[in-house]
């Protein structure tokens, strides 16, 4: 396999990843749908930045230009983060009786943001 092919695979795989998770969320979000106004607002935050993160990715693997893709996937990490943060939200704060899902779903989102992050600062480097 040659280095473009690996790379194709690669941004496949994150694709993969992003969308994933962020099903897994909606899944867990819809499970908890409730009337308490607190857990409303977190799980509506939440929804949207797990789906941000997966479209934006999308987004910025179709840039056109290296300063077009560094926006996009500044935006990717920025949604990341906020997803992490919602997830601990909601698992620190003790809204939920799923712990384990939630800190399941938690250390994927970490490790996404990590290599979002990762990929963020080696764009800005060039």
């Amino acid at each position: 396999m040659n280095e473009s092919d690996a790379k194709i695979k690669y941004v496949k795989s994150m694709k993969l990843r992003c969308k994933q998770l962020a099903i897994e969320v909606l899944t867990v979000c819809d499970k908890l749908q409730s009337n308490r106004n607190s857990l409303k607002v977190i799980l509506y935050q939440l929804c949207k930045s797990v789906s941000s993160t997966a479209a934006n990715y999308n987004a910025a693997c179709r840039a056109r230009s290296k300063k077009e893709f560094f926006s996009k996937i500044s935006i990717v990490v920025e949604e990341a983060d906020e997803t992490v943060l919602w997830l601990e939200v909601l698992k620190d704060g003790h809204f939920t009786n799923i712990n384990q899902e939630i800190t399941t779903l938690l250390g994927e989102a970490r490790e996404i943001l990590s290599i979002f992050a990762s990929a963020r600062k080696k764009v800005s480097q060039r």
